[in-house]
């Protein structure tokens, strides 16, 4: 087939903005400060995959002062001209990009980095931050009205960070949707131990101080990051099934409290990998450290960490997180509720486990002791707004949805959906949308009218 000169002109013409517009949308630009999370629009930052992060930290409790030195590798989504990460407080002294240097510039919790050439699309790159200081805890109604991410303790300092802090101690993509593996190496001062994430590699005297070498070789989310510093009496081995297992408890509190965190951390995690799926990370543990003031527990990726509230209800809810929060991870933080109400719910089961109350008692304990015009009711669980997401509610209530769906597919269909979607997602991000659509599919069943009526709105729903 011919084309007329008019035809032939009309398609150079078309061809050369075709080329114009893809130029325009290869140039490259800025990445993104932040994901757009509607909670935290500032937290994550776009225009690249965290890959791998190689943390070094120093700290000195007698100063308080943190040094640190962290390298991320990261792949490009776009041509980067520059690209920001974000770090609280800390003063940042030197940054390199592949080896050199390269400029960059602070504004409120971002460090806006500008290498020396174009990152291309696809390509993996390294950012080094150099910084220090001395770090500070968060605090506001989010986490119960609490302090929480780097808390000074009396021999040292316990970090818990979710959901925000995570860049008040090393500079990162700090949202839970931009996962990397870690190697973390905690040097404190002799006599003290670092405890961190995964397995331990190494242990070393330096001087004055110790240096542990933690390396998580799973994708974590970096709220689940920790550096815990302390005094800890450690028991180590593994858990009847076979799982590793490494215990860290300050020995302020070895005789104060009758649960024996080691067996139920072993009970409990064996039993979930029955119930939820294989154990997903290479470690399971603990740390307990006398931290009264934090007044909350964290599901640390492969070793939760206990302040002063510690129970064994609390160790297999912080357990069954192993699974819903830290191997699949929330897409957003609206969707908090795929992590407490299935962390709550696991508290049910291991009551009916035990032969104590059965998970359908349970939910009818919550429902009938809060009347409809309670407070509790007006949470939409599925949305329970930045200040508010850890109220009782989107854990109780999720609970609830969670035994209302048992009650309508069965426990067969049930029992086959909680392991299915772990597979599913397993060290990835989830949301609501995604777990609703997987229920109907293995159940067979139109499930809209049920969440809708738990998770969406507002009020006591009728039995």
């Amino acid at each position: 087939m011919a084309l007329s000169r008019s035809a032939r002109l009309g398609a150079l013409a078309t061809a050369a903005a075709s080329f114009l517009v893809i130029a325009a949308s290869s140039a490259p630009k800025p990445g993104a400060d932040g994901i757009g999370d509607p909670y935290f629009p500032q937290l994550g930052n776009g225009g690249f995959d965290a890959r791998h992060y190689d943390l070094d930290v120093a700290y000195n409790p007698d100063t308080d002062r943190l040094d640190g030195r962290t390298t991320l590798t990261a792949r490009a989504t776009q041509n980067l001209s520059s690209f920001d990460l974000d770090l609280q407080k800390l003063e940042v002294t030197k940054v390199e990009v592949n080896g050199r240097r390269a400029d960059f510039t602070r504004a409120g919790d971002e460090i806006r980095i500008t290498p020396r050439g174009t990152l291309s699309k696809g390509r993996t790159f390294t950012v080094t931050v150099t910084y220090g200081g001395v770090p500070e805890a968060l605090n506001g109604p989010i986490v119960f009205g609490s302090d929480y991410g780097w808390m000074k303790t009396a021999d040292g300092v316990f970090v818990a960070c979710e959901p925000n802090a995570a860049s008040s101690w090393f500079p990162s993509s700090d949202h839970p949707s931009d996962k990397a593996t870690y190697d973390i190496r905690i040097k404190a001062p002799k006599g003290l131990t670092g405890v961190s994430n995964g397995r331990l590699i190494s242990t070393r005297d330096t001087g004055a101080g110790t240096v542990t070498h933690w390396r998580e070789s799973r994708p974590m989310a970096t709220y689940l990051a920790t550096a815990t510093i302390g005094k800890f009496d450690v028991k180590s081995g593994r858990t009847p099934a076979g799982t590793p297992i490494y215990v860290a408890i300050d020995p302020v509190l070895a005789n104060s409290n009758s649960v024996d965190v080691y067996a139920v951390t072993a009970a409990a995690t064996d039993y979930w990998s029955q119930i939820f799926g294989p154990y997903p990370f290479e470690e399971t543990g603990a740390i307990v450290d006398d931290m009264p003031e934090a007044g909350f527990s964290l599901e640390v990726q492969s070793k939760p960490a206990y302040s002063a509230v510690r129970s064994e209800s609390t160790i297999v809810h912080e357990l069954a997180h192993q699974w819903f929060g830290d191997s699949v991870s929330v897409e957003r933080w609206k969707d908090i509720w795929l992590n407490e109400g299935f962390a709550t719910y696991a508290q049910w089961l291991w009551s009916e486990h035990q032969g104590v109350r059965s998970a359908h008692d349970s939910f009818l304990a919550g429902y009938n002791t809060r009347p409809a015009d309670s407070s509790f009711w007006q949470t939409v669980v599925a949305d329970p707004q930045r200040d508010t997401m850890f109220v009782s509610a989107v854990y109780q209530r999720g609970a609830m949805t969670l035994q209302m769906l048992r009650e309508r597919i069965g426990d067969t269909a049930f029992f086959k959906l909680l392991p299915a979607w772990t597979k599913l997602h397993r060290y990835g991000n989830a949301n609501t949308a995604d777990f609703i659509r997987l229920a109907e599919k293995i159940s067979g069943q139109q499930l809209d009218d049920l969440f809708q009526t738990w998770l969406f709105t507002p009020g006591k729903p009728s039995l």
